[in-house]
């Protein structure tokens, strides 16, 4: 599955590529600093965009994982974990995020 790119990133990308490339290039830095795996860090930094609340981030973060192989319900699993953290509100904003990104790929990544 590959990763799609909301609109207004590749708008924002095409109008300042400098600093997008050097966004890019720190993500990539960071990715290869340590010993977790690609779907462990996407976990990670899910459930810091649902901490944050930010709609975009999560969005982002749910395609990238499932882009890398993560399962639906290990998502859904990662923003549960952070009930306790967070809020349950929070993660039931994040859920319903992460359900905008999951019901695009049908009823196995949306349970109804």
């Amino acid at each position: 599955m590959a990763t799609k790119k909301p609109g207004l990133y590749l708008k924002l990308k095409d109008s300042y590529p400098k600093c997008f490339d050097a966004l890019e290039a720190l993500g990539e830095a960071v990715r290869q600093a340590g010993p977790l795996d690609e779907k462990t860090l996407h976990l990670i930094q899910l459930g810091a965009a649902a901490a944050s609340r930010s709609e975009g981030a999560v969005h982002s973060h749910v395609r990238r994982g499932l882009a890398c192989g993560l399962k639906p319900e290990e998502i859904r699993h990662a923003l549960l974990a952070v009930t306790s953290t967070i809020g349950f509100p929070n993660v039931t904003a994040a859920m319903s995020w992460a359900d905008d990104v999951l019901s695009e790929i049908g009823p196995k990544g949306h349970k109804r």
